[in-house]
C-alpha cells in the first residue's frame, strides 16, 4: 500500500500552525520544494523527509496515517489464517501485503514493518535502486536516535562524517544517528536490507540511557559493539522497552 507522504506533511505543519514559509525557512528547504512536496509534485529525499517529520516531531506511523487501535483488512488469501495486525499475548502479525511503503525521490524505498506502537523503534525494509542516494544534494543529514541495519542484498556506501565504507550483503552496523551520514547505491543492482531506527521518537531520558548503554556496550571487552544482539538483549534487561 502506497501512501500519500505530502499529505501527511502538510496536515501535521498545519496542525501545529506552521505556515509554508516558515517550516521551509526553519528547515533550510527551499518553499517552492516543500510546495511541490506537500502537493504530491515530487517526492522528498531520505535527508528531506528525516529534516521536515524532526521539526514537525511526527512518527513514521503519524506519516503513513496509521492508527494505532486500527488493524489493516486481511487479504482475501488471509480469510482462513491469522488476520493482519493480529495482537495476541504481545504478537505483532503484519502481511506482508499489508507492508505500508514510502517511495521517496530517486525510488528509494522503505516498507514499514511490524513493531510496537510505543515509538521506540522504527523497523523498516530499505531498497536504493542503483544510483540512488538518501540526498541529491549530496549533504549528509542526522537526527536522533541510533541506526542498525543489516544489508540482504547488493551493495551500498555509508558516508558517516568524514569516512566512507562500502558495504555488501550480509555486512551489518550501527550507529549514533545524530552524527552526519548519507547512504548511496553507486553500482548497477539494487540494494536492500533491514534497518533499526530506535529512539527517534522517544522520550528525552530514554534517548539518554540508550547513549549511556551503547556508550557502556562499546566499553565493555567482552562486547561486540556492532552486535546487535546483544545491544536489543541488553535493552530488555534495562527495561527500556516499556519507556517512552
Amino acid at each position: 500500500m502506497e501512501e500519500d507522504i505530502g499529505r501527511a506533511l502538510r496536515e501535521a505543519r498545519k496542525a501545529q500552525g506552521i505556515s509554508l514559509r516558515a517550516l521551509a525557512a526553519e528547515t533550510g528547504i527551499s518553499a517552492s520544494l516543500l510546495s511541490q512536496v506537500e502537493n504530491g509534485k515530487s517526492q522528498p529525499s531520505v535527508s528531506t523527509l528525516y529534516t521536515l517529520v524532526s521539526r514537525l516531531r511526527i512518527s513514521l506511523d503519524d506519516l503513513l496515517g496509521l492508527d494505532a487501535d486500527e488493524s489493516p483488512e486481511p487479504s482475501p488469501q488471509q480469510h482462513d489464517a491469522e488476520p493482519a495486525g493480529a495482537n495476541r499475548a504481545g504478537l505483532i502479525l503484519q502481511r506482508a501485503a499489508e507492508n505500508p511503503v514510502l517511495t521517496m525521490d530517486g525510488g528509494v524505498r522503505w516498507e514499514r514493518l511490524a513493531s510496537f506502537d510505543d515509538g521506540l523503534v522504527e523497523a523498516l525494509l530499505v531498497t536504493y535502486p542503483g544510483g540512488a542516494s538518501s540526498s541529491v544534494e549530496g549533504t549528509l543529514m542526522r537526527h536522533s536516535g541510533f541506526e542498525f541495519a543489516y544489508l540482504l542484498e547488493g551493495s551500498l556506501t555509508l558516508a558517516l562524517e568524514f569516512d566512507r565504507y562500502r558495504l555488501g550483503a550480509g555486512d551489518s552496523f550501527c550507529f549514533d544517528s545524530t552524527r552526519p551520514h548519507m547512504y548511496v547505491n553507486q553500482g548497477r543492482e539494487k540494494a536492500r536490507g533491514l534497518w533499526y531506527v530506535v529512539g527517534r521518537n522517544a522520550a528525552d531520558h530514554t534517548r539518554e540511557r540508550l547513549a549511556d548503554l551503547l556508550g557502556r556496550v562499546a566499553g565493555d571487552s567482552a562486547a561486540n559493539p556492532a552486535n546487535v544482539v546483544e545491544v536489543f538483549r541488553r535493552l530488555g534487561a534495562e527495561g527500556l522497552a516499556t519507556d517512552g
